[in-house]
């Protein structure tokens, strides 16, 4: 039997009945489709912070619009210090305005600090709540009503990219923007147990008014990302359908019909939840759905982060002592998986609320068109793929060395709050190297790159002469995960794959042909088995046996004189 709540309208959302009074949100003064703007929504929690002292506001670091970024917490027993709040408490990290058009949580997580601070629902006594009100400032001042084309409100929205025109939900592990710099402090500063963003999809249409991503499970790891699946997960879908709000997983499918079946999203760390686990935090993505009401939309993310919040408060010391539990498996010698793929043998079924979906001839193009019959819905099984496996690992090494002169990296790392020490001596180690073997390169820019992928490295064991002041970071800690997934070249957001090692990549050194034919003749002459293996590549690659400067090149290559930069990857692994 379902349970039914009192509807969230007449109470938060009462639009007409209920006085306005000094604590009402610009969503509640308006129609039910407007949401607040930036200063709106900054003014708002400057007067909760300074009526209720259970909420404190501060300033975290600038962003590219060249305005602060601000936490907001709310703690009942009205002390803000994290390390202490740490020791005896939860904190969930709650994001909002990611995409400044879809300003669902904006408007849902003021109403929360709202009525938590005027005891309206019952504040959590062993959880602290952290919020950024709006992340994407640039994209929330580039106030518009249009480029959210499809989506059914609010009248008035923010735009995707950021003041300098960035997806910052493709930035965490890159942090090419100053919003993402600030926020990962913010992350670190309160060491959040658990982590929400709010967002609003697009893709298929279907019933289902909220839709939602769970870190992918495998990824999490074993004890966190089992008792994500096993146990919260499954307590948060049921507590939504109580308050009469079916959820599903989020429908990854696009062009085409989600009765089809679909597979779990995959976020790597450029993503918000793909970043955070790798801190060991469970992440949320919340997605309400585009073509449903603005009001229902913020209903909804406001029903999610009460029941998460719930949730938490009763189990703060078991995601505690699981993330705890969690970081054991990543240690030095043991194997760490860099890629992954989805698991078609472990296929599940899950019940699906959708409408049915058909073609008909388009009236814009001379093509079919895909639409969905709202007046045909249904609920059937569909197949759903949420089990990934490892294709390819690594074995944790027990430190990576990083040569100083590649600050730009090491500064990331530091700003992750990856602890580091640094040699005291000229020394020389004998270290793990890679050469980038393979490697293919975007043909269009994506987020201010050209990122590779599809890159391989050939491995082999070296002694390097390091210099005073060279970084060990030793994987011996918390961001464990966060070296392997930026430092190891093929994992498919390391910061190889996103050009930060670019200058390896061309020779800086050549030669002339015409003097160098002499000394390659030379060299050939003095290394019979050089000639050897010249011979057959010539041989065995007919395109190689017809191109004469092909094969010269292939001999300087092979000799003394090619640059020992050249392709060489400048971050070693060191095996204890």
């Amino acid at each position: 039997m379902r349970f039914f709540t009192i509807p969230f309208l007449l109470l938060t959302f009462s639009m007409v009945a209920q006085k306005s009074n000094k604590y009402d949100t610009f969503f509640e003064k308006g129609n039910g489709n407007q949401s607040a703007s930036y200063q709106e929504t900054i003014n708002y929690y400057t007067l909760l912070a300074k009526d209720f002292p259970t909420i404190k506001m501060q300033e975290m670091g600038l962003t590219d619009s060249g305005k602060p970024l601000h936490m907001i917490i709310f703690n009942p027993e009205k002390r803000f210090d994290f390390t202490k709040i740490n020791t005896s408490k939860a904190v969930i990290l709650i994001n909002n305005g990611i995409h400044a058009g879809e300003p669902d949580g904006i408007d849902a997580t003021m109403l929360l600090f709202r009525d938590l601070a005027l005891g309206k629902i019952k504040a959590p006594k062993n959880t602290v709540l952290v919020t950024v009100p709006i992340y994407n400032i640039g994209g929330a001042l580039n106030r518009n009503s249009t480029t959210r084309v499809n989506q059914d409100g609010p009248e008035e929205y923010g735009f995707r990219g950021n003041a300098r025109n960035y997806d910052l939900n493709r930035d965490f592990i890159k942090s090419d923007a100053r919003n993402t710099k600030s926020l990962v402090e913010i992350f670190h500063v309160t060491n959040a147990d658990v982590f929400m963003d709010n967002h609003v999809s697009n893709g298929a249409d279907y019933q289902y008014k909220l839709t939602y991503i769970m870190t992918q499970h495998n990824k999490l790891g074993p004890d966190l990302g089992n008792y994500l699946k096993n146990e919260m997960m499954p307590v948060l879908v049921k507590d939504l359908y109580k308050k009469n709000m079916d959820a599903t997983p989020y429908v990854n499918v696009w062009n085409g019909t989600p009765d089809q079946g679909f597979a779990q999203f995959f976020e790597s760390p450029r993503y918000a939840t793909g970043y955070t686990s790798l801190f060991n935090t469970i992440g949320f993505v919340v997605e309400t759905h585009m073509l449903k009401k603005y009001a229902d939309r913020v209903k909804a993310t406001y029903e999610f982060m009460v029941s998460t919040i719930d949730f938490t408060d009763k189990n703060f010391l078991a995601i505690k002592a699981m993330r705890l539990k969690n970081e054991q498996h990543y240690l030095p010698k043991k194997s760490y998986p860099i890629q992954w793929e989805i698991d078609s043998s472990k296929v599940t079924t899950i019940p699906f609320l959708g409408y049915e979906g058909s073609y008909k001839k388009s009236e814009v193009t001379t093509g079919d068109r895909l639409f969905y019959d709202r007046k045909k819905p249904f609920k059937k099984d569909i197949p759903y793929y949420k089990e990934y496996k490892s294709v390819k690992e690594v074995i944790i090494p027990n430190a990576y060395i990083i040569p100083q002169g590649f600050w730009n990296v090491i500064d990331l790392l530091k700003s992750n709050h990856i602890t580091y020490t640094q040699l005291q001596n000229d020394t020389i180690i004998e270290v793990e190297s890679y050469r980038i073997a393979e490697y293919k390169t975007a043909t269009n820019a994506y987020e201010g790159h050209y990122p590779h992928r599809n890159t391989k490295v050939a491995f082999s064991k070296i002694k390097v002469a390091f210099a005073k002041g060279d970084y060990v970071f030793p994987t011996a800690q918390k961001g464990v995960k966060y070296l392997l997934e930026t430092l190891e070249p093929e994992a498919l957001d390391s910061f190889f794959n996103w050009n930060f090692f670019d200058t390896i990549l061309q020779q800086k050194e050549g030669y002339s042909e015409y003097v160098f034919e002499d000394l390659g003749a030379q060299l050939l002459r003095e290394n019979p088995k050089l000639k050897a293996e010249l011979e057959q590549k010539k041989s065995s690659d007919s395109d190689f046996a017809k191109n004469p400067n092909t094969q010269l090149n292939w001999v300087y290559m092979h000799s003394i004189y090619y640059e020992k930069a050249h392709l060489q990857y400048p971050v070693y692994r060191w095996i204890k």
